[in-house]
């Protein structure tokens, strides 16, 4: 992605937060200045890799295959003496027109809450033991304390205020619903680790290689500089 393309999803996913009265935690607000200055205080942000986070799976079409997040908390399972939490919050925005592929976790469970704007759409296929997509069974989910089973590949509508539980292996994706518009997403879930904890189907990358064409306006949570 180029620099240029990160600072504007994050100035987009900024404003849909604002419309909608959701305050961010301080850390979201750090310039890169800022950043440089900031001690080992805030290293619990660094180390579990809060704040923001733009990718377009290494795919180089944003618009179409791409995803913007915060992740507000998270424990650190490879630091569990010192960050202690089971738990992890992110914020995510997707536009009309954009993808999030097809993956599922080996380990984390997650809800995903429909917090404001438009349908968010959500796919969802079983894993088989192979790891491959499950293209015939039926899928039972949990929707806000209604328990439903689908056909294998059924896309869940959620419309604000709504949410799905997603077990491990349970693979899903993403995309909003067309001439809904924009949706920010909530999600609450078990520790996340985004570097180990993806399997993709195909695969993609998780982190995007950025192409230096304008200063960042946020560095993103691989971005922060060592504590001074």
């Amino acid at each position: 992605m180029k620099r240029s393309e990160v600072n504007r999803a994050l100035r987009e996913m900024e404003a849909m937060i604002r419309e909608n009265g959701v305050h961010l935690p301080p850390f979201c607000d750090f310039t890169p200045e800022d950043w440089q200055s900031k001690g080992h205080a805030f290293d619990e942000v660094r180390d579990n890799l809060l704040g923001w986070d733009i990718t377009d799976y290494g795919l180089g079409d944003f618009d179409r295959v791409g995803f913007s997040l915060i992740t507000l908390r998270n424990g650190n399972l490879l630091q569990r003496d010192r960050y202690p939490k089971s738990y992890a919050e992110k914020l995510l925005y997707l536009k009309e027109g954009q993808y999030s592929p097809n993956h599922f976790h080996w380990n984390k469970m997650e809800d995903i809450i429909n917090r404001a704007g438009g349908t968010l759409l959500i796919r969802v296929y079983h894993s088989l033991p192979d790891e491959s997509i499950d293209r015939t069974s039926p899928v039972t989910l949990h929707l806000d304390g209604e328990t439903r089973t689908v056909p294998a590949g059924t896309q869940i509508a959620l419309l604000p205020g709504m949410s799905i539980s997603i077990q491990p292996y349970l693979y899903h994706d993403f995309e909003v619903a067309p001439g809904t518009g924009p949706v920010l997403i909530g999600e609450v879930s078990a520790v996340n680790d985004d570097a180990n904890d993806n399997r993709f189907n195909p695969p993609v990358g998780r982190f995007p290689k950025i192409e230096e064409d304008e200063p960042p306006y946020r560095l993103l949570c691989t971005e922060y500089p060592p504590a001074p």
